[in-house]
């Protein structure tokens, strides 16, 4: 199967960071949250296979299946452009945290887990 061709911006959208800002305040107090934006804003652009990103989160695939990712994949179909992936390592290893994006990336596993998706890792 060909892989589709993915639009991607370049960097993440202002209101990437206001979504994953809003998520992350519900795991972590503020002055957390905060730290982990800065350093989300300051990370490098990194690019993994979204089912290692998959994995790493520890997403169960029955939740990639439960959903109907058609407004997403519609939207990979007609080349809009997507913003990278935001993404928080656990300082445990228990898991990576998908703080913006986890509806692209489900969408784009659904499409081909081999995808390499764009994404900023603090």
């Amino acid at each position: 199967m060909e892989q589709p061709k993915i639009n991607w911006l370049s960097t993440p959208i202002d209101n990437d960071y206001v979504s994953a800002e809003r998520y992350l305040s519900l795991l972590f107090k503020p002055r957390k949250c905060r730290k982990l934006l800065r350093k989300l804003r300051a990370a490098p652009m990194s690019e993994y296979p979204a089912k290692d990103i998959l994995r790493a989160s520890r997403t169960p695939m029955s939740e990639v299946a439960a959903f109907d990712w058609g407004r997403q994949q519609q939207q990979i179909r007609d080349g809009e452009a997507l913003g990278p992936i935001l993404l928080v390592r656990r300082k445990d290893g228990t898991g990576l945290i998908i703080a913006d994006g986890s509806h692209r990336m489900c969408a784009l596993f659904a499409e081909d887990e081999l995808i390499k998706v764009p994404c900023k890792i603090a």
